[in-house]
């Protein structure tokens, strides 16, 4: 009886040591330390602070149906995202491998063998034939004493983890990248109506200076001017037709759709969507899907400290075999034809060259530089909110400003046109009139472009968009 007792106490001293693992157990670092609890650079609100922007379907702040079908289409068709999410198939399936080394190999086995043996001291030299059936089961596992095969669990959870957060962060860029096209081909269609009604406008004062030239008021000097005026502002038609087609292949593309055919709109019809609240804390970075996924990095690599320290100690591994053998088939179910084994091993590195510790201090310095790749991240995003915040903030100034330009611009041209038409000014106030409202249109059509492109990438940089404290509880991410 002692030695039964003595081989389960062998055997329940690695599996009472299993409960603890070798290596550094994760530690989260407070990347806050680096950063201001919140941001100085706010906004200036255009929408009721009660407004909540929240992270998910933030494009749909603007309100308009047509982008909201192109980006569900993006996210759903196109190459990047079907990319990312076969990426997350192949990281669950490679968890599911690691976790497996957790359970015991059960195999099994059969065989049918025929030998000779030649037998001694026989005259003439005889041999003895043997036949040998076999049939079972075999099993082989390691016991994770150290926790190298958790610490491996660890690390895969990580990689699986991270590979969402990569997955989140690019399906946060490509509605970012829709929503950015399709402001610039609506910002085209407003630069189109706009220019439109300047070849329009133009046409007329044309027709009347022909007219006026032919009753003897002008001069054909004025008649040129008139056509090369219509003629500059026909070849910039052209041109934004152009610049749209082009635009509207570059949105096909990014939803997965070549050929894509869009409607025209209007960007002055798109709302502007609402600014964070003042005192936006800093710690809403963390939340970021690049930033999360710089963490799980982190953290798989802590894991693999532990992999690695795990090889400098010795490795235990039960055997086990349980089946039947005989040396007539029909005799192998028979109660006296069960065999079995069971068996320990332990394997104990002596000289390796010092290979192993290298591999330690290896992963040591992978952690450390994951470390900085996460600190790094979020001092990036905590800029790119900053920098989006600033500009933000000074497209609207800005906006106000073009748009008192653009009304004193038309004032200008409707004077300058009534001056001419009775005889007080010469055509050229008419065309420079003409030139300067135009000009103020496009410049706030393109500021309106640039402020709303600019709560797109406010909205990008803040993973999302943010959660008003008011708001209820059912709006929550």
């Amino acid at each position: 009886m002692i030695r039964p007792r003595l081989t389960l106490l062998a055997l329940a001293i690695p599996l009472a040591l299993a409960g603890c693992a070798i290596g550094p157990d994760y530690q989260r670092p407070d990347a806050r330390l680096t950063l201001p609890d919140s941001y100085a650079n706010e906004a200036v609100a255009s929408t009721p602070a009660s407004t909540p922007a929240l992270a998910g379907r933030w494009w749909a702040l603007f309100g308009d149906a047509q982008l909201d079908t192109l980006v569900d289409q993006a996210l759903a068709s196109s190459p990047d995202a079907l990319s990312a999410a076969a990426r997350i198939e192949e990281a669950d399936a490679v968890l599911r491998q690691v976790n497996a080394a957790l359970l015991p190999q059960v195999d099994a086995n059969a065989g049918v063998s025929r030998s000779r043996t030649i037998l001694p001291n026989t005259n003439p030299p005889s041999g003895l034939v043997r036949n040998t059936n076999k049939i079972g089961l075999s099993t082989s596992f390691e016991l994770d004493v150290w926790g190298k095969l958790r610490r491996a669990s660890e690390g895969a959870r990580a990689q699986a983890l991270g590979t969402r957060y990569a997955s989140e962060t690019v399906s946060l860029s490509l509605a970012a990248s829709v929503t950015q096209a399709y402001l610039n081909l609506r910002s085209i269609d407003a630069q189109l109506l706009a220019n439109r009604d300047s070849v329009s406008s133009q046409a007329k004062s044309t027709q009347l200076t022909r007219i006026r030239f032919d009753r003897g008021y002008v001069s054909q000097l004025d008649v040129q001017q008139a056509e090369g005026a219509l003629a500059t502002y026909t070849a910039a038609q052209v041109q934004l037709e152009k610049s749209r087609a082009l635009a509207e292949s570059l949105l096909g593309l990014l939803v997965g759709q070549p050929g894509l055919k869009v409607a025209p709109g209007d960007l002055r019809s798109l709302p502007v969507p609402p600014v964070p609240p003042a005192g936006l804390p800093s710690s809403l970075l963390e939340t970021r899907p690049d930033v999360r996924k710089a963490e799980t990095d982190l953290i798989a690599a802590n894991a693999r400290i532990g992999v690695a320290k795990a090889a400098l100690f010795p490795s235990i591994t039960l055997t086990g075999t349980f089946g039947r053998e005989s040396r007539d088939l029909s005799d192998l179910f028979s109660p006296a034809s069960a065999v079995w084994s069971i068996g320990a091993g332990l394997t104990q590195p002596i000289f390796e060259g010092g290979r192993l510790r290298a591999q330690v201090e290896q992963v040591s310095a992978q952690q450390k530089q994951s470390l900085e790749a996460y600190r790094k991240s979020v001092q990036t995003a905590f800029r790119e909110v900053n920098d989006a915040l600033i500009t933000v903030r000074q497209n609207g100034e800005s906006e106000v400003a073009l748009d008192q330009a653009m009304q004193a611009a038309k004032r200008s041209l409707h004077l300058a046109q009534t001056r001419y038409d009775s005889g007080y000014s010469p055509y050229l106030e008419v065309l420079t009139a003409q030139r300067t409202s135009n000009d103020a249109t496009v410049a706030w059509v393109q500021n309106r472009q640039a402020r709303l492109s600019s709560s797109v990438d406010l909205f990008k940089a803040l993973g999302g968009g943010w959660k008003d404290s008011n708001a209820p509880q059912a709006a929550a991410r």
